[in-house]
């Protein structure tokens, strides 16, 4: 819903101020990111978070045109984008750098790190988690979290200091079916991992 809405500025399928902020009581919008981060941090963002290939492109084009013109609103920071990048397949050219600005205004990979935690300490024996990730940075981190809560704790003797904390069930992730993906578009990378917890 909040993807939908154009004034919160998360698409560039519709122009709208360039907000993005999952919660609008936090301070730093993607407009403050653009404007106030320097071309090696807008870079590193893009590289790290939106793993496009040619973020250096991107964090060039932005800094370039800011200086002339301030970037305030969703077709704007897309049209920079469109005029370094191009077009790959059905892939949008800006859909990368948007969804790292998205994920680095909202902390993203670090709330899901927060909650996937929380929710493993707080599952009854026997109880599961399932956790739905819609790109390879959120998947490859669910991945992680739960091979370690999978895996004992060992001393420098290589001792077991401390059981496993969970059983992973899915050893590969589920990908949506055919006919979900018809149903609906935005399902056609989600990819679900789910775990059990131990009993001690």
């Amino acid at each position: 819903m909040q993807f939908d809405d154009e004034d919160r500025g998360f698409s560039f399928m519709n122009d709208g101020p360039l907000d993005m902020r999952m919660d609008t009581s936090v301070s730093v919008s993607a407009k403050d990111i653009i404007a106030e981060m320097s071309e090696k941090e807008l870079g590193v963002i893009f590289r790290d978070l939106g793993e496009e290939r040619l973020w250096r492109n991107a964090a060039k084009a932005i800094t370039k045109a800011r200086a002339k013109k301030p970037i305030k609103t969703t077709n704007q920071l897309k049209e920079v984008v469109e005029e370094v990048i191009p077009r790959r397949g059905k892939t949008h050219p800006a859909t990368k750098v948007f969804q790292a600005i998205r994920m680095y205004v909202n902390k993203e990979l670090e709330s899901i790190e927060k909650s996937i935690k929380k929710a493993l300490s707080s599952l009854a024996p026997e109880g599961r988690v399932s956790v739905i990730s819609f790109h390879s940075l959120e998947d490859r981190l669910v991945k992680n979290i739960f091979r370690n809560a999978a895996t004992p704790m060992k001393d420098l003797r290589g001792m077991n200091i401390s059981p496993a904390m969970i059983r992973v069930i899915t050893k590969k992730p589920i990908p949506c079916s055919k006919g979900e993906m018809k149903r609906n578009r935005r399902a056609r990378s989600a990819k679900l991992r789910v775990a059990e917890k131990l009993s001690r």
